[in-house]
């Protein structure tokens, strides 16, 4: 099964690689920026397995950049506090 079928467990993944990238140094800004990477090409590239993915890409696909880039820095804060420090 994909990390990306249940909600839980991406945002178990998501965490989990925060805390590795922040352990090998990488600012707030960078791994914000990252997200926002990230959460651009899974909007347009990767099917929503779960209704939360679905509600994500949605909201994605309707906000600004600005707006994008506050998704992004949303899910970090979401999955900081979860999954094992690296």
């Amino acid at each position: 099964m994909s990390v990306l079928e249940n909600w839980d467990s991406w945002k178990d993944f998501l965490a989990n690689r925060l805390h590795h990238a922040q352990n090998e140094g990488m600012s707030n800004e960078v791994v914000s920026n990252l997200a926002y990477q990230i959460g651009g090409y899974l909007a347009t590239q990767v099917e929503a397995k779960n209704p939360q993915e679905k509600v994500l890409a949605d909201l994605w696909s309707v906000a600004s950049p600005e707006e994008q880039q506050a998704i992004a820095s949303t899910m970090v804060k979401l999955v900081q506090n979860n999954g094992t420090p690296q």
